[in-house]
């Protein structure tokens, strides 16, 4: 399983992977892929500060369509006790994003230095 963080999703919906690397599109291929419910909540906050134009359903749907996104249905309060620990961030979607992946010790694949440099699993 690999996770994203909320700008690959982006990224990936606006076709634009020649912004990963080639180990990252490997994973994305061979393993399943997910994300935190957290980053539908992120999307919309993207969205209504214009900083995304599409809807957040539309991105969902067409990335479970093309690449088979799913979203995590882990417990939100195992995942909510998991972010507390995680004190090298003070953004509450990045601690529940990380958190998601980390409860089973999976892959998250980010560009965000903070969390590649606080989670072992991170990977750009």
């Amino acid at each position: 399983m690999i996770y994203l963080d909320t700008h690959i999703v982006v990224w990936l919906f606006a076709g634009q992977i020649e912004k990963l690397s080639s180990r990252a599109n490997v994973l994305l291929n061979e393993n399943e892929i997910l994300i935190s419910p957290i980053i539908r909540l992120e999307l919309q906050y993207l969205l209504e500060i214009n900083r995304i134009t599409s809807p957040v359903n539309d991105i969902i749907a067409g990335l479970s369509n093309s690449i088979g996104l799913k979203i995590c249905d882990k417990n939100f309060n195992s995942i909510i006790n998991r972010s507390m620990t995680l004190n090298w961030t003070r953004d509450p979607f990045d601690r529940v994003i990380v958190a998601n992946a980390a409860i089973d010790n999976n892959y998250l694949l980010t560009r965000d230095q903070t969390i590649l440099k606080n989670y072992k699993k991170a990977l750009c």
